[in-house]
């Protein structure tokens, strides 16, 4: 026993490492409780005419227009169970409340209570799971009763049956509701009326019904399907039934397309047809947030939303894009691809795997190929396979190695010789050739040995090869194609980081960041191609890998879009076609990105985790309309306030921060929206085109505004514009009426700064003049000082002269007593000898006029008219002065010296010196000072 299960489980680990299990799905959009920041469990899905949608969320009213997420509390806080969009109001149900959301002027929603007009008759506990709408009725469904609400006469109606509410149901033209005990029963005219209570529903709960033309088509939680035809309920057989019998039925929703979407508690959510076979079963391993399915929604652009236990799903079940997904690691990365033999075969890091193309089977591994697959190429009808290990040719299921000195990048055919082929190798090129139907390897093309990812060949034998690293290389290959010479390297182009190189349309081209080039045959040089290099315009440069697929369309990969160029039927002219996808959602290798033809318009694209198949022919994208959702303003540091979009906005000066948000409610994950903005009246020119739904303007100036965005989604640009115009207001110092005060305030000041400029001017004028007149007496008194001063240089003068006349006059005396002095002593004489009385009296005579007396009386009479109160100041200094000593001062004052005061006083020098020096000892003078010094400054 031990030994079979032993055998049981290598035996599922082999096939789990040979088959990958897995299926095309339509593209599946994840939204974690992270990403709209509320509540996990979502009870109930709805979508308003402008394709809002909106849940039943268990932290409120969620809201989501296609780029925001925006929560509205439920009034008393508890969990929203139901919502439902009917007009232009939301309903919700929650805990013991009820009632409905309008918008607001600003955008946001509005709650308004209907359960308070009846809160007596609402019972303890209770809470309102659905909500349906019927004409002018809108019904709100409990566990316990039905309460019918009229909105145009504005009253309550009450259904209470005896038993509780499971569920109620709403088909084209009644409402249904099923009891506890499981019977199913009609609302006709504000009553119950029953329809079944077969055995078969017993213990079976109805999960939704449907209208068909026998009936009723009712879903069951365990059952499938029942039709309910004139009373009886029969069997509705289903091959899904077998499949989903298992899981626990929680939701269902009829499509558009007459199939059903069927959520279940533990396993997914299942698409059915309306044949009744599965075909989608999605899970959390397929990527589903979770694997229990609360509600279920088809919106207006027919994608399927799925509330769940812990997340939000939104389906595109109508996109032209299918992806598969490996979520057990086995397939791997997928590098290439190839619809061979009515077989697909994908070529990953793992390996290489096949399915039949046109069934929904498990991947096969490829026995032999194990590791990493660069390439798959088909010549002759027969498939080669570039590998990590060499080259294999691939035969159905089988491989057959044909070359392992190198491993393979890829493969091109000779165009002289169809049983030739060269293929890039790790170190240079190599030669394939078919001898004897069989493909064997030839040999190495020498004189070449760098890594050859990408070559071309000309039909002279020329190759181009470029080099990542090395850039691109060119040389001639001789006939027999074993050795290469005239090897050129190019340094325009340089090289470049995932540069790849391609023959398209007979011409061969190269890329990378810089651009596109292509090769002119005749000059043997790259020149760029504008055309084709706008692919990387605005920085889209991602991979310049070129891929030529089978109807002739070159295909390129940027960062935002999926890039092809097809021949123009009408010129020599390409044609460039544009697939909204940015890398980020493709999630492809950098530099290996691969996409192949399955059919003529289907192409599969290979990414890390699997690949998607895309076509191309329903690319087609509807008409969008962008909206404004939100203005919002702020002063400076402060919290933003939202405001009416219905009406003109009229802001304060400071209220100059404005953002506004916008959307285009589109879900289609491979699908995106781009906006362009423009604020006339601040900007002079559109934005670039931005995925962000949101612009903000800070510190707009006082003025006149009109806010403009518009959209594109893939690419194709909307007709549509939305407008808003708003005006800043200026501050109260910049109004007209200020500019006005201010006007009148400067005439004014000017009137009385002039004012006061003329009282200032006639002041200065006035000072001026007084100054002047100051002056001029000042010069005046100048003149009559100078005046003075010359007449006291007169004054002094005369007295210097008086004083040399009065020293001339005294010396003359002198002279004339000394001259009489000495003819009195020779009369003398000669009187003595004749005694002669004429001589005496001569001598008498002589006598009388050479009195000393009157010589001193003379000159001091001359003194004092010359030096006025000398002697009068000096005796009263020094009262005990002689009138010798104040004659010896007067001869001192006319600065004497002693040999010229002796002969005057009649006494010898020495006896002048005695006298001064008496005269300092009365006078008590220091010694440090002069007498005569001291006599002049008197």
């Amino acid at each position: 026993m031990k030994r079979v299960k032993l055998v049981f489980i290598l035996f599922s680990l082999f096939l789990l490492n040979n088959y990958c299990i897995g299926q095309e799905l339509p593209p599946i959009i994840k939204y974690n409780s992270s990403v709209y920041n509320a509540g996990n469990q979502n009870w109930m899905i709805s979508q308003d005419s402008k394709h809002f949608v909106y849940f039943a969320n268990n932290e409120g009213l969620l809201e989501f227009n296609g780029s925001t997420w925006n929560l509205y509390k439920s009034p008393n806080e508890t969990i929203i169970r139901s919502v439902k969009v009917i007009g232009n109001r939301i309903y919700t149900g929650c805990y013991m409340e009820f009632g409905f959301w309008t918008r607001k002027s600003n955008g946001h929603l509005n709650y308004t209570s209907l359960s308070n007009k009846i809160k007596s008759k609402v019972l303890d506990d209770e809470q309102f799971w659905n909500i349906i709408s019927y004409d002018q009725w809108v019904v709100f469904q409990s566990l316990n009763r039905i309460y019918i609400y009229d909105t145009k006469a504005n009253t309550f109606k009450i259904v209470m049956p005896k038993n509780g509410v499971l569920k109620s149901f709403k088909t084209s033209n009644s409402i249904y509701y099923q009891t506890t005990d499981y019977s199913l029963f009609e609302i006709e005219n504000g009553t119950s009326k029953l329809i079944s209570n077969n055995s078969v529903l017993k213990g079976n709960k109805i999960v939704n019904i449907f209208s068909i033309d026998e009936g009723l088509l009712i879903h069951t939680q365990f059952n499938g399907f029942y039709k309910l035809i004139n009373g009886s309920l029969l069997k509705f057989n289903a091959e899904a039934d077998s499949e989903i019998a298992a899981s626990s039925i929680y939701s269902s929703q009829i499509l558009s397309d007459g199939s059903f979407a069927v959520g279940t508690i533990s396993n997914g959510v299942f698409i059915v047809t309306k044949d009744g076979k599965v075909k989608y079963h999605i899970t959390q391993s397929k990527g589903l947030c979770n694997n229990t399915v609360l509600s279920l929604m088809e919106d207006a652009e027919k994608n399927l939303w799925i509330g769940l236990d812990n997340g939000i799903n939104c389906i595109n079940l109508q996109s032209p894009i299918k992806s598969f997904t490996d979520e057990t690691g086995i397939l791997g990365t997928v590098y290439t691809s190839i619809v061979h033999n009515q077989k697909l075969y994908i070529g990953t890091n793992q390996g290489l795997f096949c399915k039949n193309y046109l069934n929904e089977e498990q991947f096969r591994f490829i026995k032999g190929t194990k590791g990493q697959v660069w390439s798959l190429f088909v010549h002759d009808n027969t498939l080669f396979c570039g590998h990590d290990s060499g080259t294999f040719v691939i035969e159905n299921e089988n491989s057959k190695s044909i070359f392992s000195q190198s491993g393979t990048w890829k493969f091109e055919s000779v165009p002289s010789n169809k049983n030739r082929i060269i293929q890039g190798n790790y170190y240079g090129l190599s030669v394939l050739e078919k001898v004897n139907n069989q493909w064997v390897f030839k040999n190495k093309i020498e004189g070449f040995n760098y890594s050859s990812k990408y070559f071309e060949i000309t039909n002279h034998n020329e190759v181009y090869v470029s080099h990542e690293y090395k850039g691109v290389f060119r040389f001639q290959v001789d006939n027999s194609f074993k050795k290469c010479f005239k090897l050129f390297t190019y340094t325009n182009p340089p090289k470049g980081k995932n540069a790849g190189l391609a023959k398209f349309n007979n011409s061969i081209y190269y890329a990378y960041k810089d651009g596109i080039y292509k090769l002119n045959e005749k000059t043997k040089l790259f020149t760029k191609d504008n055309s084709l290099s706008s692919v990387f315009d605005n920085d889209e440069y991602n991979s310049g890998k070129l891929i030529l697929d089978n109807s002739n369309k070159l295909w390129l990969f940027s960062k935002n879009y999926i890039n092809y160029f097809t021949l123009n039927k009408l010129n020599t002219s390409l044609k460039k076609n544009v697939i909204s996808i940015p890398s980020t959602l493709t999630n492809s290798m950098l530099g290996y990105e691969n996409i192949s033809q399955l059919s003529n318009y289907q192409y599969l694209i290979g990414t890390t985790d699997g690949y998607y198949v895309i076509n191309i022919n329903d690319l087609s994208t509807k008409s969008h309309n962008v909206s404004i959702t939100d203005l919002s303003i702020n002063k400076l540091n402060d919290k933003q306030t939202s405001f009416a979009l219905s009406e003109e906005g009229i802001f304060d000066y400071d209220e100059n921060n404005v953002t506004f948000s916008y959307t285009v409610p589109e879900y289609n994950k491979y699908i995106y929206a781009e906006y362009q903005y423009l604020l006339e009246g601040f900007q002079d020119e559109w934005s670039e085109w931005s995925a962000k739904p949101m612009v903000n303007f800070k510190n707009l100036p006082p003025g006149d505004y009109v806010f403009k965005v518009r959209s594109r989604v893939s690419n194709a640009a909307n007709d549509n514009l939305a407008t808003y115009s708003f005006t800043i207001k200026k501050p109260w110092y910049a109004t007209n009426f200020a500019i006005l005060i201010y006007g009148l305030i400067i005439i004014s000041s000017l009137i009385y700064v002039n004012k006061l400029y003329k009282n200032y001017y006639n002041t200065q004028r006035e000072k001026l003049i007084e100054e002047n007149n100051l002056l001029l007496e000042i010069k005046e008194l100048e003149n009559e000082q100078q005046l003075m001063k010359i007449k006291n240089e007169q004054l002094a003068q005369e007295f210097d002269a008086k004083n040399k006349e009065l020293a001339v006059s005294t010396m003359s005396l002198i002279k004339k007593d000394e001259l009489l002095s000495l003819i009195k002593e020779d009369l003398k004489k000669s009187s003595e000898e004749s005694n002669n009385r004429s001589i005496k009296s001569v001598i008498s005579t002589i006598t009388k006029n050479i009195s000393q007396e009157d010589t001193w009386n003379v000159f001091k009479e001359a003194f004092d008219t010359a030096d006025k109160d000398f002697l009068k100041k000096i005796k009263q200094a020094h009262p005990s002065l002689t009138p010798n000593d104040l004659r010896l001062c007067a001869y001192l004052r006319l600065n004497l010296s002693s040999k010229e005061i002796a002969p005057l006083l009649n006494i010898s020098v020495r006896s002048i010196e005695i006298k001064r020096y008496r005269l300092r000892k009365k006078m008590d003078l220091p010694h440090e000072k002069g007498l005569v010094e001291y006599i002049l400054s008197i």
